[in-house]
Parts: C-alpha cells; structure tokens; sequence
C-alpha cells in the first residue's frame, strides 16, 4: 500500500513517500526532485513537468502554466480576467461558467477545465510515485493553500478523482509544514503543560501564508492563519520585468511586451537573476542573445537597486504577519520560534521584514522546498493502515468564518447563525435542532467578504426534505448535523426528525438519545432549540408513554462549485484515452529511437572492433543500408507508426547481429578453451598419478578411473579438432564451435571426473583404538579419564555420550 505527500504548487511539484526508513522526497525521470507545473500540447501527444517547460519558449500558445488560482472560480471573475492579459495561452469560458483553457492538441482545437489541467499534472505526479515506488498508488495527501475556499478545495479533489486518486485529506500548507516540524521534536512541553507558540512563514511563487501553531507532546494546534493571496516570488519577477521592459526600450526601441516569446525569456532570466542577487550583493549581468530582430540586450542590477524597486511589496509583509498575531491575541515574546518555508523567503530583505517584526532570529530548520511534501506524506502514513507512525493530532483551523441562514415558519424575516467562527477548531460537528412541519432550506455562506479573497461568499444551499408535522399536528424536531470535514469543506452531513409514537404503557417508553453531539451553538431565535431545553414551563399532566423514534432525512446540496457526475465521468475516460495515447506516442518514439541508436552504434563499431568480423563486399552493402535507413528517418520516416520502425530495426538486424555474434564468440572462445584445457590438464594429471600408484588416489576402483581417462582423451580430441577447424576459418565466417558448446564440454567432463577423483579415502580401525566403558575388566581410571576427555572435546555436554549409556567410544589416537 502507498503512502504518498503532493505539494501542488502554481510554479512546482514535490512528492514524498513514505518507505521503511522514513519519509523521503522522490526524483523524477530527470533525476530532479521538483517536477514544474507545466504541461505542453503537441500534434501526437502531451508532455508535463521538466519536458514541458523546456518547450515553454518555442510553443508558447499551446503550453499552460500558473493555473492552479483558477480552480472553483468563474471566468469572469476580476482575479481571472487580470491574470488572462499575462497569459501566453487563451482563457475560455466553460459551459458551467468556469475557467477552461483552449489550446491546439492532435492538431485539433480543445477546451480544457482547469480541474482537467490538473488531472494531467496528477498524472505525471502519480506515474512518478509509481516508477520510484514500482507499486500502484491510489492513496495520497494533498496540499492546498489555507485561504482556499470550499469551491476551489472541491475542485481540487475533482482534479484527484479525474486520475483514480484517492484523496485522504486536503491539507493545508501551513498545517503541513506545522505537522514535518512537531512530529520529529523530542522536547516538546506535556499534554498539560504550557504549550510551546511557534509561527510558519510561507512565501512561495504566487501568495504569502503565516500561521501560528500550538504543540505539545504528540499533538498540534493551528491557533490562527493570515495569508496574502497575492503576494509572491512572480510579484518580485514581475516588478524585475517591468524594469527592464522600461529599460529595453530606452536602450535598444524594442518592445519587449510586443512578443509573447521575448516576454517569457525575460521572465526566465529575471527570476535567476533574482535568485543570484539573494546570494550576491554586488552588480550582476542580465544578458540575452538574439532578444529580438536579432538583437542581443544586456543590463545589470545589485540587491539594493533590487530592494528598492520591491520596497512597495515588502512593506506588505507586516499586514498579514500584524493580522495573525492580533486574531491569536498572541505578544511577540509568546513565540518560541519562527520558521520559515517557500522559495521567496530566501530573499534577504524579506528574511530581514519577517525578523524584525518577530524582533529575534529566523529559523531556517525545514527544508524550503520540501516541508510541504514532506508534511503530506507524514499525514498519509498516518492515516494508512500500512504504516506504523508515532501517535500525533492535528488540530486545524477554519480560515473563514462560516453562517448559515433560513426561512422561518412563522414570518418573512430571516434566522441567521454563525456556526463556526475563524480559527474554529477543523475537523469538527456540531447539531442544530428546527422546529419544522414541511421540508425547509438552509443557506452556507462565508459570513466576512472583507477579509475573503473570493468574489462569491455562498458556500451552498441545502434542502432538508421528508420533514413532516407531528400526528398531533406539532411541529416535529429536526436535527441537523453541519461539518466542516477533514478537507476544510462544509457540508450538512445528516438530518433526522424525531417521530414522537404514543405506545402502551405495558411496553415502556424510549429515551430519545443524541449522535454524535460534540457541540452546539447557543439559540438564536424561538424557532431554533440548540439546547434542546424548555425551561419556565408549568408542571404538565401525566401523559400516556410514548415511543421516540429518529427517522433520518434525505438532503439535496446545490453547491457554488461542483462538477456533475456525468461531467466529472466524461473527464474521466477523456484523461483515459489522453493517458493511452501518450503511452503509444512514447511506444512510437522509442521504436524510432532505438532504429537511430543501431544506426549510429553499428556504422561507429564497424570502422572498430566489428570491423575483420565481416567481408568488404557486405562492409559496403551494410553501410550503405545504414545510410539510406538514416535518411529515412529524417525524410519519409519521420512521422510513421511504431510498427515501420520495428520493421526497419529487424532488417538492420538480419545484418548485425551475425556479425556482433562473431565478434562476441572471438572474445569469449579463447577464455572458454583455457579453461577447457585447464580441466583436462588437472584430470589428465590425476590419472598419471593414478597408474603410478600415488596413495592419494590409490582408493579409487580400475574402472571408475578408466571412465576419467576416456572423457579426458575423447574431449581432448574434440578440442583439438575443433580448435584446428577455427584456425582454418576467417574471423569474417560464422565460427566452427561456440562459446556455448565449450561450456557444455566443460559441464560434461566436470560431472564425470569429479565425482571419482574427489572420492574420500575409508577408513581402517585397529582394535587397539578402540576403550570401551563398559567392559568386564575396565580399570576405573581409564572410564573416568575418557569422561574427562569427553568432557574436554564437549561431547557430554552436548548430550552425545553418557559412561552410562552402555555404548561404545571410539577415538582416533594418532
């Protein structure tokens, strides 16, 4: 069973896994253990992740990159219609009103959402799992910002669903890093002691995260998150960009905005650049060749020109890191430790914003790039039954707070009620309970749109249905339990309406019991009991007994954001065949490969070792053909189908392989025929030894002996005639024996020579060796001083002998 940890992040990948010693950041086909987050369209196929990006450049229009913002939104969001103008691909709106991606893919034109953008990014993610694990994997951990809403985590987990994977949680980042942290310490304060306060900072490509976490012996609490959605390395790239776009133009009358091409390389560039100035604080060049109409551009820039022009950004970092600390109600010396994660945070001004808010020193003990991954993978070894892992909670926090609103009965106005507040604990229940004669609609929505980097504040609406009056025509008591899940997704989990059913008095009465009642919020209204209490209420007359029943209650959701089944199946089988397809297109290219490889192998070797091992007249014909099969390759053959290049192979090698077999049996014949000598040698030797009557040997039986002596002449023989016959052939001729035959010489004479010669010499014993212990006349010394030797080589100890035994020792005396 796999336990795998994604890190899916707008610019990169990561995947760890867990295995027997710990958890562990897998490499991918490039031995690189950060796979981007790009894919490329092709006439034949797709290529994702290193591949991807290195077409980037070339194949701008049909490769997509930076789409993970776009799930669970609308295409015509504000946040989606600024980021299409940066774009190198075309945004299109989708049928259900979402964001799709039009790109050009089997020479066709596609709209793809961006859930099945990410389903092909999964993709390579899982194969990647797969080739390092050489096992299926299903079950993973994802992670995804804190600040996503319930829309954009649905759409996520679609994405999961579209490539057979088995979501266990959606994790957020910050929880991640928090758990790869808590997990491996040691010194971590008791269960009821004062817990240690340590905050994550997380500034990566595209948004800001901070949060502050709660620890003690095996369990974390997330107290509070703030985030920046929007603030990020590209923030910093773009602000790089706009400077030498500006300066491009001054220097050289070149739009560098005009071309989609040149944008990009200047992109690419400016974020190395941007990396070298974090370890470099003098002047750096920025040089591209050929920029644009073949003109070369250069520039240059320091870390402090650098800060300068991203002085508007950094002062940004403060707001989020002043928001957490306020919601927390946490002091600056309540903090034990700041850590920080993302690649931005390697930028010293950013380093130095983020200590001199927290007025002591950074810490820098996770792995920037991987603590995500790492974080994921820890929580799905946790969850797996496959793996044992030391007992630890995870407590997260609700981003948002969430309300729910309803219709009442009585009259026009509206219940409202928050249910869970921000930072409320996750994953968490509570039950509310409605008075109710007919079904009746709820309403979730995210109750503070300043504070939500989201333009639509619904969550969804929910009908709970089946309610009916009481038989005595009362409203009946519905209980609804709401959730937010260990995705960070709210839902109305179940309902249930007690029926109230009068009974015999003989047959007693039931107690109506609660399922699952962690928590309830406090009544707002007359309409809504949530303790479930009357109180100041006269003493009633005696009733007659009555039987409580809980009926459960079907419930229709009708969420901001969710795939049909029939669309999410059509994604499904479409990611299907693309799969298929890129697997044949691979097929194709590695029969074409390997028809390029034996070219330029066989043309090289046959000017070289291969050389003597074939006559000139088929030199010729063979390089000829090698020729005009390269020629091929790069005319007519070069877009043909697997199975013309197979055919090509194997005419190639009907001529190769006989000659790389003779060059083959000319390196491995001599060692055979040494070593076939060598036998014969040593058996010929012991049947000299034989006839000369030496002791050694002289055991043997005549004819046993006569059977060596005929193997060793009849193979010898052999070996002469056939060592004679090679000597006559050309090394350009089929060889007389081969390697293969010398060894089964070999095999024959060794099974039957050694089996006589290695026979072990009988032995012969004398009575006067012989002691017994249990004779008639035995001296009572001798008996005790065998005991003793006895004793001395360990035989009594072991039990093999006992004077009592009535058996007889004997012993070698020379």
């Amino acid at each position: 069973m796999s336990v795998v940890g994604l890190d899916v992040g707008s610019q990169s990948c990561y995947i760890a896994v867990a295995r027997a010693g710990g958890i562990e950041t897998i490499a991918n086909e490039f031995s690189d253990r950060c796979t981007p987050s790009v894919i490329s369209f092709g006439s034949k196929n797709r290529t994702i992740g290193v591949a991807a990006k290195n077409q980037q450049i070339t194949h701008a229009n049909n490769t997509v990159s930076n789409f993970k913002r776009f799930h669970g939104r609308a295409f015509n969001d504000p946040f989606v219609q600024k980021e299409k103008e940066n774009l190198s691909f075309d945004l299109v709106p989708m049928k259900n009103g979402g964001v799709g991606i039009k790109v050009m893919y089997m020479d066709e034109e596609h709209y793809f959402s961006v859930e099945q953008i990410t389903a092909m990014l999964l993709t390579k993610l899982k194969e990647t799992a797969e080739n390092n694990l050489k096992k299926p994997v299903t079950d993973c951990v994802i992670s995804v910002p804190s600040f996503f809403t319930d829309a954009e985590r649905r759409s996520v987990l679609d994405a999961a669903q579209i490539v057979g994977l088995n979501c266990l949680r959606l994790m957020n980042d910050m929880t991640a890093v928090a758990l790869n942290y808590g997990i491996y310490k040691q010194d971590l304060p008791g269960p009821e002691e004062k817990p240690r306060i340590v905050v994550f900072v997380d500034m990566g490509h595209s948004a800001f995260q901070v949060s502050a976490c709660a620890f003690n012996k095996g369990k974390l609490k997330v107290l509070g998150t703030a985030f920046d959605p929007f603030l990020g390395g590209r923030n910093f790239d773009e602000k790089l960009v706009e400077h030498f776009c500006a300066e491009i133009k001054t220097k050289y009358k070149l739009d560098a905005k005009s071309k989609i091409r040149a944008l990009l390389r200047l992109y690419q560039e400016c974020e190395k650049l941007k990396k070298l100035m974090s370890s470099n604080s003098m002047d750096l060049p920025l040089n591209i060749e050929c920029f644009m109409n073949d003109i070369d551009i250069s520039g240059k820039m320091n870390r402090s020109q650098f800060e300068e022009l991203c002085a508007d950004l950094l002062q940004k970092i403060d707001k989020p890191l002043a928001s957490l600390m306020e919601q927390t109600q946490l002091q600056v010396e309540d903090v034990s430790a700041v850590e920080i994660v993302g690649g931005t945070t390697r930028i010293p001004a950013v380093k130095e914003k983020i200590a001199r808010f927290f007025g002591k020193d950074i810490s820098t003990t996770l792995n920037a790039d991987e603590a995500v991954a790492r974080g994921c993978a820890l929580q799905c070894a946790i969850l797996s039954p496959a793996f044992k892992v030391r007992e630890f909670s995870v407590t997260d926090a609700v981003p948002f707070p969430i309300s729910l609103v309803w219709n009442n009965d009585s009259e026009d106005a509206e219940g409202v009620h928050e249910v869970f507040s921000r930072n409320h604990a996750a994953p968490f229940s509570k039950v509310l309970t409605f008075y109710r004669k007919g079904p009746f609609e709820l309403e979730a929505f995210y109750s503070d749109p300043e504070g939500f980097p989201y333009p639509e504040a619904k969550i969804g609406r929910f009908v709970v249905q089946n309610v009916s009056a009481q038989r005595d025509g009362e409203k009946s008591k519905v209980k609804v339990k709401v959730r937010v899940n260990t995705h960070g997704i709210f839902t109305i989990s179940t309902a249930s309406m007690v029926e109230k059913i009068p009974t015999e008095e003989s047959e007693g009465s039931s107690i109506e019991t609660d399922m699952e009642h962690q928590s309830r919020p406090p009544p707002e209204n007359a309409d809504v009991d949530a303790n479930e209490k009357k109180v100041d209420q006269p003493p009633e007359a005696k009733k007659p007994k009555i039987k409580v029943v809980n009926v459960e209650l079907p419930i229709e959701a009708n969420l901001v954001w969710q795939l049909g089944k029939d669309l999410l199946n059509m994604y499904i089988e479409t990611e299907g065949k693309m799969i298929m397809q890129d697997k044949l297109e691979k097929e194709r290219n590695d029969a074409k490969n390997a028809v390029e490889e034996y070219v330029y192998e066989f043309r090289d070797k046959l000017s070289g070792p291969y050389e003597k091992f074939i006559c000139e007249q088929d030199h010729q014909n063979f390089l000829k053909l090698l020729t005009e099969t390269e020629d091929w390759l790069y005319e007519e053959g070069e877009d043909q189908a697997k199975q013309a290049y197979v055919d090509k192979l194997d005419q190639l090698m009907k001529l190769g392989t006989p000659i790389k077999i003779r060059f083959q049996e000319a390196e491995e014949r001599p060692r055979m025929f040494e070593e076939l000598g060598r036998r014969l040698q040593h058996y010929a030797k012991i049947a000299g030894d034989y006839r000369n009557k030496d002791e050694k040997y002289i055991h043997i039986d005549e004819s046993e002996m006569k059977k060596v002596e005929k193997s060793v002449n009849e193979t010898m023989e052999w070996m002469n005639n056939v060592m004679n016959a090679q000597a006559k052939r050309s090394p350009d001729q089929d060889p007389v024996v081969r390697g293969s035959e010398i060894k089964m010489k070999i095999e024959e004479l060794i099974h039957t020579c050694e089996p006589v010669v290695t026979q072990p010499k009988p032995k012969i014993e004398s009575p006067k060796q012989e002691k017994t212990l249990n004779g008639p006349n035995m001296d009572k010394n001798e008996g005790f001083e065998v005991k003793n030797n006895l004793n001395a080589e360990g035989l009594h100890q072991n039990g093999d002998c006992h004077p009592s035994d009535n058996s007889t020792i004997h012993m070698d005396l020379d």
